[in-house]
């Protein structure tokens, strides 16, 4: 996209906010750089460089705006449907691997050199791994600074900084300000959150439609892990350095996001899982265009634009309650997850909701008894193979995996279907073109719609959806009278 000058230039002068986050634009005269959409006057097209990362536009001398935040904007949607190198490192470097590993433990992730790593990341991206978590801690340190009290020094290590100075020398550099010049400019009317929390906003490419995104999540929720409380989708996250609790309600030009953490260097973790779960760095346009071209479709899509593909936080999990929702209804499927949480799950505080556990490892359900699961044997067996799987690291189902690798480890073990198997390929992987033909509710939306039934005849019709098949799913799911496609009432 930042190679196409004419467009990038078209984009900016229109300030089209379905560009933000796809390219940064760096203003020569001013040195800084914006998001697309920034509400200043456009400079003369001369004056304009265009960079496929807020990163690569740091490195390149710029710094942020203040007005437009371009460290805030919706994350490249080319992230989210790429299943390259490239892709699986930026995933991986949202979640922070390399911040925790350094660059050797990003590229043993990924199966590649360091310098094959640096070289391709610098190729598409202008900037290396270290470069892009340096960005990603600015803007972790913006956060904090400016929606908690804490002091400069704990915002720094919570952010990931290795001192202090590399903290104060980081802020200066890409925001022109010090970091108590930033705090003051916080607005007035938008205190620091309460001890202990963080509030904030998660940008995302309109239109999103909420309905099936938190009805969804809504519906299947397991008790003690997830709720639906007052207006929000409240989930237990379990982080590297240790817990939190994630609050999102939706709104209409975002999602609202109240975090509780128990350790703060998770911060930049647990934002980027909340994201990945609602789907919020998608193209809702490319999609429902694409869409659209289906005259069968292009109904659904114009009733409700913008829908997005409900994820999860936690892979292995998410494959865990796909074993446990084979063949059973959506309420039996949470009975039976919900009991494996109380037996095996970790016990956390929640002060301001329902929630009681942790969902439990697959280290800790390797020690479960097959006999004590209030299901078919071959059920158990498929199960406590997952399980054994998961514990040993056989399985890579994390953001960062190989997506037609980890389909052919799961289709190899027993009792893994195509149904299962392309479930946790949508909701765990999120591969943008996963599809699930023998679903019984896409079966039974097909046939609303005067689409073939069957398996083999529907994958057949749906070679026209690609490669949002993912997203198809969600508009023929909303055909059906369901609670996963209704927004709770409060």
């Amino acid at each position: 996209m930042h190679e196409d000058v004419e467009r990038c230039v078209r984009a900016v002068q229109s300030k089209d906010a379905r560009f933000d986050g796809w390219f940064f634009t760096g203003v020569v005269t001013t040195g800084i750089y914006c998001r697309p959409s920034c509400p200043v006057v456009p400079p003369k097209p001369e004056n304009m460089r265009f960079y496929p990362s807020a990163a690569a536009a740091q490195q390149a001398g710029f710094r942020a705006c203040k007005r437009c935040r371009p460290d805030t904007s919706p994350g490249s949607p080319e992230w989210n449907h790429r299943a390259d190198v490239v892709a699986r490192a930026m995933r991986l470097i949202a979640d922070g691997v390399v911040d925790r590993g350094g660059v050797p433990g990003l590229a043993a992730r990924l199966g590649y050199s360091t310098r094959q790593i640096e070289r391709q990341l610098n190729a598409e991206l202008g900037a290396g791994p270290l470069a892009l978590a340096r960005a990603q801690r600015a803007q972790t340190a913006r956060l904090l600074i400016e929606t908690t009290p804490l002091p400069m020094g704990d915002v720094a290590f919570a952010a990931g900084f290795a001192s202090i100075r590399a903290f104060n020398d980081t802020v200066r550099e890409v925001f022109a300000l010090t970091p108590s010049a930033l705090r003051d400019r916080v607005a007035k009317g938008h205190p620091p959150a309460g001890p202990g929390s963080l509030s904030l906003r998660l940008p995302f490419r309109a239109p999103l439609c909420p309905d099936n995104l938190f009805g969804h999540l809504a519906a299947t929720a397991v008790p003690g892990v997830e709720e639906w409380r007052d207006g929000a989708f409240r989930r237990a996250l379990r982080l590297p350095h240790g817990h939190g609790i994630a609050t999102l309600r939706p709104q209409p030009d975002h999602v609202a996001c109240t975090l509780s953490l128990s350790d703060l260097r998770d911060l930049p973790i647990a934002i980027s899982r909340c994201r990945w779960m609602l789907d919020l760095d998608a193209d809702p346009v490319a999609v429902d265009d694409l869409l659209r071209t289906d005259p069968v479709l292009a109904p659904l899509v114009d009733k409700a634009p913008g829908r997005r593909v409900p994820r999860t936080v936690d892979a292995p999990e998410f494959a865990v309650r796909a074993v446990l929702g084979q063949q059973v209804s959506t309420a039996a499927a949470r009975t039976h997850a919900a009991r494996l949480v109380t037996a095996y799950g970790d016990p956390i505080d929640d002060p301001g909701g329902g929630l009681t556990h942790l969902f439990p490892t697959p280290t800790a359900l390797a020690e479960l008894d097959p006999e004590s699961l209030a299901f078919p044997k071959t059920r158990r067996t498929t199960l406590m193979t997952l399980v054994d799987a998961l514990a040993k690291e056989e399985i890579d189902l994390g953001v960062g995996s190989d997506w037609d690798e980890a389909r052919a480890r799961l289709s190899a073990l027993p009792g893994f279907g195509p149904w299962t198997v392309e479930t946790i390929a949508m909701r765990a992987l999120g591969d943008p073109d996963a599809f699930i033909p023998g679903d019984l509710g896409i079966r039974a939306a097909a046939a609303t719609l005067d689409l073939p039934v069957t398996p083999a005849a529907l994958t057949r019709r749906a070679a026209q959806w690609r490669p949002w098949r993912a997203y198809s799913v969600q508009y023929l799911w909303a055909t059906l009278d369901h609670a996963i496609n209704l927004l709770p009432a409060n």
